[in-house]
């Protein structure tokens, strides 16, 4: 089960600084576009994710095709994808030696969650940062 509770997550968004946004995108009207800015003007280093967009810049950032391009560390990976994708996206948080993973809103993934608790991240579901740190006066 995840630790959703005011405490853990501030003490994750107050760890995190590298962010990969899995899912983003380059229209403004999108959830995930809104989100990725507001983190950056948090201070987040947040590197969009995007098979589509890769070598791309987004935001002042390069895009990347998968979490394994990405050539620095991530604290945390945030997935604006649909729950049934967030099997292998789990996987390669795990493989890069990501500390967090970070379901968004109304993604919920009870097998990915086990698998990344298991290999000791911290997870969690049918959340946005961007709603947690105001809320939580960060």
């Amino acid at each position: 089960m995840t630790d959703a509770t005011d405490t853990s997550l501030r003490n994750i968004l107050t760890s995190v600084q590298s962010i990969a946004v899995v899912g983003a995108s380059d229209k403004q009207n999108r959830p995930v576009y809104g989100v990725m800015r507001f983190l950056q003007g948090k201070g987040y280093r947040c590197i969009p994710v995007n098979p589509r967009l890769a070598g791309e810049m987004l935001l002042g950032e390069t895009v990347y095709a998968n979490l394994q391009d990405i050539p620095e560390s991530i604290d945390m990976v945030d997935v604006f994808r649909r729950s049934e994708d967030v099997g292998p996206i789990a996987d390669d948080a795990i493989s890069i030696g990501a500390k967090v993973l970070w379901m968004q809103l109304g993604v919920v993934n009870e097998e990915a969650n086990r698998r990344a608790m298991d290999a000791g991240l911290k997870v969690i579901m049918n959340r946005c940062p961007a709603i947690e740190i105001p809320r939580l006066g960060i």
